[in-house]
């Protein structure tokens, strides 16, 4: 029997929050231990959860877009964040590791084909995960569209939201020198790893407050004095992937090559007035893919936690359960 989704804070429909089953250590190579967990049915079918950031770490609430009954998910930390170690850490740590981390787990938990559901940076290595191995990925659910372009970071850290949100960018900007605010993300580069631990983490804490303050519609103003450590890991992988153009070779490579997984159906779920990564971008994926589905949620931003957003999760994984047989899982 299914169990009955429930509310969150936000009115989301979610499922119950459960305790994994497994918890494991996954040594990676290159010195790295990567932490995942397996939640729900051993024999259900079978989902990978790919955070965003980089850099964010997975958390218990993004067990709840799943029926427990009927999913068998696998959630991990990616390089450097979260419970995996080295924390903080940038050596071999690209968009590619990433990729071979995701078959090692694959590989781990016994899995041959499964749904990757990911949504910022998490749905940006969903795509290139399955452009990379498009027999391992039955659909994608993508959540927040980030393709790593350069219109994309411009619009971030060159001013574009900031002119919706002049007081935050302000705050933002006046960390740095004046002759240095042209290339902000090359700025703090020199800050989150300058070797001086309190220039690290007042540089953390700025860089992670900025984005968490509008990843929600409802936000007011406020930013959230994140953890120091916490921050350090997101700012330090985040920016080390945005200065290295997310390690793609084409700064459109995600879209041009969207034919490698034509065949893969996907649902794309984009706030409508999402300020992290504007829908112009999700659009653009979507009319790319002909085997998408578009969701455009109208009262949402970019947070999972959005109403809107995390109901339309739950809709489209409880609709994927019903489909199990055709999806071949």
């Amino acid at each position: 029997m299914d169990k009955a989704a429930g509310k969150n804070s936000t009115g989301g429909d979610l499922f119950p929050r459960v305790e994994p089953f497994a918890r494991r250590m996954l040594d990676v190579g290159d010195g790295h231990q990567v932490y995942y967990e397996q939640v729900g049915n051993p024999d259900g079918i079978p989902v990978v959860v790919l955070h965003g950031g980089p850099g964010g770490g997975c958390s218990p609430t993004m067990r709840q877009f799943f029926n427990p009954d009927l999913f068998h998910v696998i959630l991990f930390d990616q390089r450097g964040c979260g419970r995996s170690r080295p924390h903080a850490s940038i050596k071999a740590n690209t968009t590619w590791h990433l990729i071979e981390d995701i078959e090692e787990i694959r590989r781990a938990v016994g899995v041959d084909r499964w749904i990757v559901f990911g949504g910022s940076w998490g749905a940006t290595l969903a795509l290139i995960y399955a452009q990379t191995h498009p027999n391992r990925a039955a659909w994608l659910v993508l959540r927040g569209i980030f393709l790593a372009t350069p219109g994309e970071l411009d619009w971030f850290y060159g001013g574009g939201a900031g002119q919706f949100w002049p007081d935050l960018w302000q705050r933002f900007v006046d960390l740095v020198p004046e002759e240095e605010r042209g290339d902000l993300i090359t700025a703090y580069s020199k800050r989150l790893f300058s070797g001086d631990r309190s220039v690290e983490v007042t540089f953390a804490k700025a860089w992670t407050a900025w984005e968490n303050a509008l990843a929600s519609i409802d936000n007011n103003g406020a930013t959230m004095d994140s953890p120091a450590e916490y921050a350090r890991a997101f700012a330090r992988l985040e920016n080390h992937y945005f200065v290295n153009n997310a390690f793609l070779d084409d700064s459109q490579q995600i879209l041009k090559n969207m034919v490698r997984i034509a065949h893969v159906p996907g649902t794309i779920v984009q706030g409508r007035h999402d300020m992290i990564c504007p829908p112009h971008m999700a659009w653009r994926l979507h009319k790319s893919w002909p085997t998408s589905e578009f969701r455009m949620i109208p009262k949402a931003g970019h947070a999972l936690s959005e109403p809107g957003i995390a109901s339309e999760l739950v809709r489209t994984m409880n609709k994927l359960a019903r489909q199990r047989g055709t999806l071949g899982l």
